[in-house]
């Protein structure tokens, strides 16, 4: 599996939710229920949520373990109340021995959705099957959740990941150097370590850039290669963007019109930018589905989910598309300047 323990950088930041989930791997359901782990993007949330859920899963074959990101829960929730199907998706759920679920966040506001889930995480709780949740925030910052619900998420364990120290940030770019079979100057990943503090994903990304620059062009990457390469990433104080930034920035790089992209014009050279434009809003700006869909014509999050969903999918089958990207998004904060 990608996400494991062992591929799992630990530092002081991070150390009391790795023990907790490394605990509750080899127990589920006796200690730590419900365990609740919150921390900022880009953190490794989802890393150690799925290493915990893979964990499980080998050290407990029989157990049925769900890993789901809060959206796909509310959707599949929403559309089986729709279709009077309800009672045949709690069954399922109720089977499950160990639910995990990402980014509970996105339950504010969704009462439906809050009740149902309620009753699911009172019968998984009663019977002893482990629930383990992620948030940006703790269930206290949480707005418009209900309380009985709120109360539930602090009822177990809530451990918190921190912003990275130095030496942590160093060790996770050594690693990903390791994985990708790369050698880079120490002079090189203490520069990327020193000017990416907050946020392992964009630590990660900083480095893929200089792993896909040096392939391409078959050269050892210097120190001023570097800074060259990432000079869009690190150079502004603050990287802000917005709709308009970044539907102008696709637009203009594939040589379309703003308004076809947000028309419902099904061209396949209209379709992926229009994807794209979502990808980025999602991923920079991080917008909810709904709220996206509203920007297109009031499209279904359904449709937006999938379109997220397939650049990432594109993303890692193919390496045009990845430096495609990185060069819209340089023009897309280079713009916002």
């Amino acid at each position: 599996p990608k996400y494991t323990f062992e591929n799992f950088i630990i530092g002081s930041f991070n150390e009391l939710a790795y023990a907790a989930c490394w605990a509750v791997s080899e127990n589920p359901g006796t200690i730590y229920n419900p365990l609740f782990i919150y921390g900022g993007v880009g953190l490794g949330k989802t890393h150690l949520l799925q290493a915990t859920g893979n964990k499980i899963f080998s050290l407990w074959p029989n157990k049925k373990v769900k890993y789901t990101q809060a959206e796909e829960f509310i959707t599949a929730i929403v559309e089986n109340i729709k279709n009077n199907e309800i009672a045949n998706l709690k069954r399922k759920l109720k089977d499950i021995d160990v639910l995990i679920i990402d980014d509970v966040q996105f339950f504010a506001g969704k009462d439906k959705t809050q009740e149902e889930f309620f009753h699911i995480f009172n019968y998984l709780y009663q019977n002893q099957k482990q629930i383990i949740l992620s948030s940006d925030r703790p269930p206290k910052a949480i707005p418009a959740i209900e309380e009985r619900l709120r109360s539930r998420f602090e009822g177990g364990m809530i451990c918190d990941i921190g912003i990275p120290d130095f030496e942590t940030r160093m060790a996770i770019l050594k690693l990903k150097c390791e994985q990708n079979n790369t050698a880079l100057a120490e002079e090189i990943l203490e520069y990327i370590a020193s000017n990416i503090q907050t946020n392992i994903r964009e630590l990660e990304g900083a480095l893929n850039r200089l792993i896909i620059y040096s392939k391409i062009n078959r050269k050892e990457i210097t120190l001023e290669d570097t800074k060259k390469i990432l000079e869009n990433l690190i150079s502004s104080p603050k990287k802000t963007t917005d709709f308009q930034t970044i539907l102008k920035t696709v637009a203009s790089f594939y040589n379309i019109k703003e308004e076809d992209i947000l028309k419902n014009v099904r061209l396949k050279e209209i379709v992926k930018p229009r994807q794209i434009v979502m990808y980025f809003l999602r991923e920079e700006l991080k917008e909810s589905y709904p709220s996206i869909g509203r920007k297109f014509k009031g499209k279904d999050h359904t449709t937006v989910m999938y379109a997220c969903k397939q650049v990432e999918k594109l993303l890692r089958e193919d390496q045009n598309l990845n430096q495609e990207l990185n060069l819209i998004r340089q023009r897309i904060y280079s713009a916002s300047l």
